[in-house]
């Protein structure tokens, strides 16, 4: 497995420019940074400039709060800056953010996002050729392309899509359309065995699975406390959204996804943490050896992973386990 560094959730972006220059640094193969409070791209863009070698992710860039040209052109820019490093990482979202905090459309998801992928395809593939612009779909349309707009062939090529999915329909998508999966942090090795793998079947060569996987680090044991806390209410944030279900349901713990769903709408997070035992987070969680925890269950499963802390942990503690992940 390739061992990737993800920025923290959340940080700013010169948070993830400091922290790409210190992963390529530390040996790893790659770096991704997440869209939520800030811009992935505009993260990204600092990331190349301070970084030379390590590949760059956006993870994930939200496809439905943007248009394929949009989207076409930051790609192709940060594919540029980064001297052709950057692999670009794109997610639906849930509908509830589409609609209700981007104020875009919604309907069709697994059909959108086939439509958005190849859409931006054919944008590049224009600039590429030269040929005219003449994109037709349900949802996109893209006719028109003028020389005053068109950058021309990117030096260094497209970069790759990779395409985040958990239910059957996206995952499906993905294997059609996209460069690789990016596989949810709320997952486990029975989950991918199971449900995604045969859905992807057999792939193009070069077709990559991503995780970023949750891992339990610290110090000492009050630091380890800490953090298993904070997983563990992740993991329930997680677990309350509907789309996640199936995860839930292939455990048995269906009944678990409705109560935490129920508690969400009340914004009663202490609480939902509360509901996740120690058999729910052995199961989506790493803890004790993280090394040796995560290539026992991910080896020959992904190609690439990562760590997700969502808390506070000393750079060095991953460098470790980073370390002994990448032994083989």
């Amino acid at each position: 497995m390739l061992v990737d560094f993800a920025a923290g959730v959340g940080a700013s972006p010169l948070e993830v420019e400091a922290a790409a220059a210190r992963a390529e640094r530390d040996g790893y193969d790659g770096f991704g940074a997440a869209e939520s409070k800030h811009d992935v791209f505009t993260a990204l863009t600092l990331a190349a400039r301070a970084t030379e070698t390590i590949t760059l992710q956006s993870g994930i860039a939200v496809a439905f709060a943007r248009n394929p040209m949009s989207l076409a052109v930051l790609a192709n820019d940060l594919q540029l800056i980064s001297g052709g490093r950057f692999q670009l990482g794109l997610g639906s979202q849930v509908q509830a953010h589409i609609e209700r905090r981007f104020a875009m459309p919604w309907g069709k998801p697994a059909a959108r996002m086939a439509e958005f992928v190849a859409a931006v395809r054919a944008i590049w593939d224009a600039w590429r050729t030269g040929e005219r612009l003449a994109f037709r779909g349900e949802f996109y349309r893209h006719t028109l392309m003028t020389d005053f707009f068109d950058p021309g062939p990117n030096p260094f090529g497209n970069p790759p899509i990779l395409l985040a999915a958990v239910g059957e329909r996206m995952t499906a998508v993905a294997g059609q359309v996209a460069d690789g999966v990016l596989l949810h942090p709320l997952t486990s090795p029975a989950y991918i065995r199971e449900r995604t793998r045969p859905i992807l079947g057999g792939t193009r060569d070069g077709f990559s699975l991503s995780l970023s996987a949750f891992v339990v680090l610290g110090a000492d044991e009050k630091a380890r406390s800490k953090a298993e806390h904070a997983v563990r209410g992740q993991i329930a944030f997680y677990a309350s959204t509907p789309a996640y279900r199936p995860v839930l349901d292939l455990h048995g713990w269906g009944e678990l996804a409705d109560r935490l769903n129920q508690l969400s709408r009340r914004q009663a997070w202490a609480e939902m943490a509360g509901l996740i035992s120690d058999d729910v987070l052995d199961t989506f969680a790493v803890g004790g050896d993280v090394a040796r925890g995560l290539k026992d269950r991910f080896d020959g499963l992904v190609d690439r992973i990562s760590f997700y802390t969502p808390y506070e942990v000393d750079p060095e503690l991953l460098r470790q386990v980073r370390e002994s992940v990448a032994v083989p």
